[in-house]
Formats: C-alpha cells, sequence, structure tokens
C-alpha cells in the first residue's frame, strides 16, 4: 500500500497540480494538509471520481487537513486530543484495512511557530506535547499506525541546504528539535532516514528568492511510523520533481510502501 504525504498550500490553487500528481503516482491514501478551504467546499467530486474516500478537516483560509483513500476509511476522528479550545485544523486519523493488516493513519500540519520567542511558539511546543501524549497511545494500542505530514520540524542541519539561515527560526530551534526527538525516541522510525542517509534531500522550496531554482530546501515533511508499521515499509522516496511543475506548491509529497 503506498501511503503520501503531501502540503498542497490551497486546494483551490492547486487541485490541477494535485491530480496530475494523484493520476501519475497512484497512492492508495495521501494524506493533504493546508487544503484551505471549510468542508462543504472541498472539491470532493474530483478525488471520488478516481476511486477516492475523502475526509476532511477543514477551516476557512487557513490548515485544514485531509485524507484521500482508495480503502475504506474507518473510525474517523479530527482534532488532535488534549485542549478542546483548540479550533485549528490540524490532525485528522482514520483506519485502513489492508489485506492482511488494519493501519491507523494520522495526517497532521504541526504549527509554524514563528515567530519565536512568542505564543506562536508557545502553541507549537504545546502542540508538541499533545502530540507525545496521542503518540504513547498509538504505541500502546499496538495497531500499526503512522503519523505524517508537514511536521515544520528540521531534525538536523543536514535537513537544510543553509542550515545557519534558521538558527534561529521556529522549525530549527533546539527546543522544536528535543520535542520532535523526544517523540521518536518513544520508538518511532523516521521513515526516510530510516532508508535515505545524507545531505541534499528537501521537501520544501520557497517561493522566495529562486529557492527552487539555487536547491535552497529544507526537509520539513516526514513519515513517523509505530514499530509494528517500520516492519512493513518497504520503501520511502520524495517526489521531489513535482516542485518544478506549474502552479507548484511549495512543498513536494513524500511517499512509503508498506506490506499491508
Amino acid at each position: 500500500m503506498k501511503i503520501a504525504t503531501f502540503n498542497i498550500n490551497g486546494i483551490k490553487a492547486r487541485h490541477a497540480a494535485l491530480t496530475d500528481w494523484l493520476d501519475e503516482a497512484q497512492p492508495d491514501v495521501a494524506l493533504l494538509q493546508e487544503i484551505k478551504s471549510v468542508d462543504e467546499n472541498f472539491p470532493r467530486e474530483l478525488f471520488e471520481d478516481r476511486g477516492y474516500n475523502v475526509e476532511t478537516h477543514g477551516q476557512k483560509g487557513f490548515n485544514g487537513v485531509a485524507i484521500l483513500s482508495k480503502h475504506p476509511l474507518e473510525d474517523v476522528s479530527r482534532g488532535l486530543p488534549g485542549d478542546d479550545s483548540d479550533e485549528q485544523a490540524r490532525w485528522i486519523e482514520a483506519t485502513v484495512v489492508g489485506e492482511h493488516h488494519a493501519l491507523r493513519l494520522c495526517g497532521l500540519y504541526l504549527p509554524n511557530g514563528n515567530p519565536a520567542p512568542g505564543p506562536k511558539y508557545d502553541y507549537k511546543l504545546a502542540w508538541m506535547e499533545r502530540l507525545f501524549a496521542r503518540a504513547e497511545t498509538l504505541l500502546a494500542d499496538e495497531t500499526p499506525a503512522l503519523m505524517a505530514g508537514d511536521y515544520n520540524v528540521i531534525p538536523q542541519a543536514e535537513d537544510a541546504a543553509k542550515p545557519q539561515a534558521w538558527k534561529d527560526d521556529a522549525l530549527f530551534l533546539p527546543q522544536t528539535r528535543a520535542a520532535f526527538r523526544r517523540i521518536l525516541n518513544l520508538g518511532f522510525t523516521e521513515a526516510f532516514r530510516a532508508r535515505t542517509q545524507g545531505p541534499g534531500h528537501y521537501s520544501f522550496w520557497d517561493y522566495q528568492a529562486g529557492a527552487w531554482e539555487r536547491d535552497n530546501g529544507i526537509r520539513i515533511d516526514h513519515f513517523l511510523l509505530s514499530p509494528a508499521c517500520a516492519d512493513l515499509m518497504t520503501d520511502c522516496q520524495i517526489d521531489r520533481a513535482v516542485r518544478g511543475r506549474e502552479k507548484p506548491s511549495d512543498h513536494v509529497p513524500v511517499w512509503v510502501d508498506l506490506a499491508l
């Protein structure tokens, strides 16, 4: 089963780029971030016509996450537990069933946190604390699980073309990276790094200052796999070339293959 994550940076602006990629890559499941649409305005027919079941957790003009799946989606839930007052649409979960295993899918759009320090960074760290708690619960359940999406975290210096340019940014601050490692240290596998080592692998290039043309990128879109899920992984890749197409998102898809 091929499962992808893709921050599309606005479904209205990017639906053609998204459907072109879906037709080409044929993922079984796509976890989307930054749909920037309320649920009722999401163009679900575009995806249902391609054989996808669609679940969304939208918000007007900002944030928003969705799951597209060629398999039925069961036990769908929306919103990261731990703060009933949080109205930002950044988390969606569902279960899919493969030939041999069920899989709990968690799609996320982690807060950016800039400017830091400040209330936006406090929100980011608090959100990551809630993510840690949810990760613990997923592990306790023992069903294969993954948490994938735009983490807005640059885990290591090699995940940025120019790490010094990010040293004061919320994506690369020591507290951010420590919170990310704390989740990993529960026993999760960071799928891409389990398969590919070394610098030069990015999933985001800013629209400004010729970042794509200069390959001035960062890697912030990640798959975290529970031990039972990591045992099923056969591949993980970044679809880098998508960034060079017409009207692209500033992110590109990342995907894993699981022997489900």
